[in-house]
């Protein structure tokens, strides 16, 4: 009988004739409660996940098949890794697939900020014609701080550098790269900083009051990777003490927007009154085509695994 596999969430439609062409029966349970997912995981090899569940040690413990977790995005954070890998089980995330993505996704916000598109398009649909007021700024010249230099830094960095901007990368975990940096340079010279890493104990809170005031001059942030990184509060006075320039944020600590708290509406007001704020619902990564990609990766992974 050939291995099982869950799909836990609703992914691109080629993931399952990709997974039975690889001698899999896939059961699609992106409808069942997470109750069920529980209840029945023993009786599979292999998992296909978004956001839909945490995969913690009690999850695990259950899943005593279990060979791989096919992650269809970038973030690991939902999977605890170091029980995945005590248990030997292989988890395999598709960085790959939405690099490009989230690098248009990046430079867009960035040139809708720096030109005031967004401004400028409400304006004249209300019969404003302000020139002055939405003069722009090149990025040609400025200098980019890109802190993370794995898939998503590289592709962000290869693409802004044909800008005309001056690109550091730091990246602690793999200092290498044609435009290595360390952190102390970025903060005396970096006018933009655009964050590409993961949400770890290491990473959570780093856009502190402290992270901030280290920088020479105020920048423009970019945060697309994970809200948790960048918390409301330090953001907003960040910007009320003029050390942010700018903010384009993709994610937020908390995106299940009906839970807020009164402190995080009052946080997010402060911050979204500010005129050079820009925001995306966490869809940076998640176009047509990288939806597709995202698969192709993940399969590609799982036949070079079983193949092994």
């Amino acid at each position: 009988m050939p291995a099982q596999v869950l799909l836990i969430d609703e992914v691109h439609e080629s993931m399952l004739p990709g997974l039975e062409a690889l001698n899999f029966k896939v059961v699609d349970g992106s409808q069942w409660p997470k109750e069920d997912i529980i209840q029945q995981i023993a009786d599979f090899e292999g998992i296909v996940v978004r956001s839909k569940l945490k995969i913690d040690e009690t999850f695990l413990q259950k899943a005593n098949a279990l060979r791989f977790i096919a992650r269809a995005g970038a973030g690991l954070d939902l999977i605890d890794l170091v029980a995945a890998e005590k248990r030997g089980i292989q988890v395999f995330s598709a960085n790959e697939g939405n690099k490009e993505a989230v690098a248009e996704h990046v430079i867009g916000q960035l040139l809708s900020l720096a030109h005031h598109l967004h401004k400028s398009d409400r304006e004249v649909r209300q019969g404003i014609w302000d020139r002055e007021g939405n003069r722009g700024w090149e990025i040609a010249q400025k200098t980019v701080g890109i802190i993370g230099y794995g898939h998503m830094g590289q592709s962000v960095a290869s693409r802004l550098s044909c800008f005309g901007a001056r690109i550091l990368c730091y990246d602690k975990y793999h200092p290498s790269g044609p435009y290595q940096a360390q952190m102390e340079e970025i903060f005396h010279q970096a006018d933009i900083v655009s964050l590409h890493i993961p949400l770890t104990d290491e990473t959570r809170g780093l856009v502190s009051e402290t992270w901030l005031a280290q920088f020479k001059k105020p920048i423009v942030l970019i945060n697309s990777s994970r809200g948790a990184i960048s918390p409301l509060a330090s953001l907003a006075l960040g910007l009320q003490k003029g050390q942010l320039a700018g903010l384009i944020l993709d994610v937020l600590p908390n995106e299940k927007l009906s839970t807020w708290s009164e402190e995080e509406k009052s946080l997010f007001h402060k911050i979204s009154s500010h005129p050079n704020c820009l925001f995306s619902p966490h869809v940076a990564g998640w176009t047509v085509e990288s939806y597709r990609k995202i698969n192709e990766v993940l399969l590609e992974k799982i036949s070079a695994f079983y193949s092994a």
